[in-house]
């Protein structure tokens, strides 16, 4: 199942935001809050924000488990501009772009979490195999 949040009008550009949704992307819950905590960036209080929200929406109105969600979606859209002007040289004016955004946060418990081995087993095994064969080979040619 699904569930969603959304933070609409955040006062901050999409393009600051992004960089903080795209490292909780396809990661547990878990592991995405403690992300956006440690994160020094204004967005990752703002992105926990909505996270918290979509957790709540899943285990209130929805009765899932928190430990068992996967952070499906986490967006982060343009919204409207706040336009003002600032007065230049000469009695001209130059344009000042006050940028919102909105965060979108999508939950599943349906996706499976893919656990990464650790690199020392598997490179060792294959340079020890690679080892051995260049052993038998010298031996064979002499």
């Amino acid at each position: 199942m699904e569930v969603k949040a959304i933070y609409r009008f955040v006062r901050m550009s999409a393009f600051k935001v992004r960089d903080v949704t795209r490292e909780i992307q396809g990661r547990p819950v878990a592991a995405a809050l403690d992300i956006v905590a440690f994160s020094p960036k204004k967005a990752a209080f703002l992105v926990q924000k909505t996270l918290k929200s979509a957790i709540a929406n899943a285990e209130n109105n929805h009765n899932l488990r928190a430990d068992t969600l996967v952070v499906k979606e986490a967006v982060a859209g343009e919204s409207t501009t706040i336009k003002r002007f600032t007065p230049k040289a000469r009695g001209s004016a130059g344009p000042i772009r006050k940028r919102t955004s909105h965060i979108f946060i999508t939950l599943s418990d349906e996706i499976t979490v893919k656990r990464r081995e650790k690199q020392g087993g598997k490179s060792a095994g294959k340079k020890a195999a690679k080892g051995a064969a260049k052993k038998s080979a010298e031996k064979s040619n002499e």
